[in-house]
């Protein structure tokens, strides 16, 4: 049997408060890493295992580069996105896969509209439809169809857990966590997804957030290219006005959410964090994580009230902001 996160191995991570009254908690776990690695605080159980979902990506996307795929700059960084699906967002997909000799009919993701308000709008408009480029995930499957051109595998079945892509994925993976995968799943794009513990996340993204473009370690070198194009094209993370984004733009850090509660961040220093919301909430893993990070001198208070501005994190009541999303007693 599995050994998951659940309810007891759990602290208050954030509570949502409304005109002075606690309405909801979010609950889960969390581990701090320092500059060095050390782990430096855990709140709950963070040996158990947990789906990391796009907190993932960042190791696909190394893998994706040391299969074989050439990308660079914009390209690169929208190899571990979980974009909002822009018609900019669209257009560094497209030029991945023309690049490549593809189209978008080599994706394996399926069709979606843009998450982005704004875009979808213009496309019903123009009488558009869902698309398999827009996807959140469309980035990393481009990616993983360039380290297949790039490597002679077949794109055909890339999605495959058995395909040699994914194998090589899947060794990746290991090497970054140190352990050994526990179970694989299917992501909501199609690809696998490795069940891993929370510990072993943090680890991973560490290891990448650290890492240098100079290192004389290629998997290094490819680390610290991908962190880089993060940092210097924070739109492509995710999107305008998302918190991805925007906790890069403001902190300097590498974030990387994933569905169901997951968040990585890595600040400047290298002190990292992972966590998860057992609920699958997403809405206070940012503040969290960056709140983590400044208890550990990874960021400063006024660095976290900055971020805190720029979140959508207050509580409404007829128009008016009558509470906030705030952390929780348990970190």
């Amino acid at each position: 049997m599995l050994e998951t996160l659940t309810v007891q191995d759990s602290v208050e991570l954030a509570v949502v408060e409304r005109s002075g009254f606690v309405e909801s908690r979010h609950v889960g776990a969390a581990v701090v890493l320092s500059p060095d690695g050390d782990i430096v605080a855990r709140h709950g159980n963070t040996d158990s295992l947990i789906l990391p979902r796009s907190s993932l990506k960042p190791l696909q996307a190394v893998a994706c580069i040391t299969a074989g795929a050439v990308l660079e700059g914009e390209q690169l960084a929208i190899s571990t996105a979980s974009h909002v699906g822009t018609d900019r967002h669209a257009s560094v997909v497209r030029d991945i896969l023309t690049e490549g000799g593809l189209t978008e009919d080599d994706l394996g993701c399926p069709p979606s509209w843009p998450t982005d308000s704004a875009t979808r709008d213009e496309l019903v408009r123009e009488h558009g439809q869902a698309s398999r480029v827009r996807m959140n995930c469309s980035g990393k499957h481009a990616a993983m169809l360039r380290a297949c051109v790039a490597t002679g595998w077949p794109t055909a079945g890339y999605l495959d857990p058995a395909h040699p892509l994914q194998l090589h994925i899947r060794d990746v993976v290991e090497r970054l966590t140190g352990e050994k995968i526990a179970h694989t799943a299917i992501d909501g794009c199609g690809a696998p997804v490795h069940v891993i513990t929370l510990t072993g996340l943090a680890r991973s993204i560490h290891r990448i957030g650290t890492a240098s473009d100079r290192s004389p370690f290629a998997l290094h070198r490819v680390a610290g290219s991908l962190v880089r194009a993060v940092r210097e094209s924070p739109w492509t993370i995710e999107g305008p006005g998302r918190p991805d984004t925007i906790a890069i733009e403001k902190l300097g850090v590498f974030a990387k959410h994933g569905a169901e509660g997951v968040m990585v961040m890595v600040a400047p220093n290298g002190t990292t964090v992972a966590l998860k919301m057992l609920d699958g909430a997403t809405r206070a893993s940012t503040i969290v994580a960056a709140t983590l990070l400044a208890r550990a001198g990874g960021l400063s208070e006024a660095e976290v009230a900055t971020l805190t501005d720029a979140l959508p994190l207050a509580v409404l009541g007829g128009g008016a902001d009558v509470g906030m999303i705030r952390p929780g007693s348990g970190i």
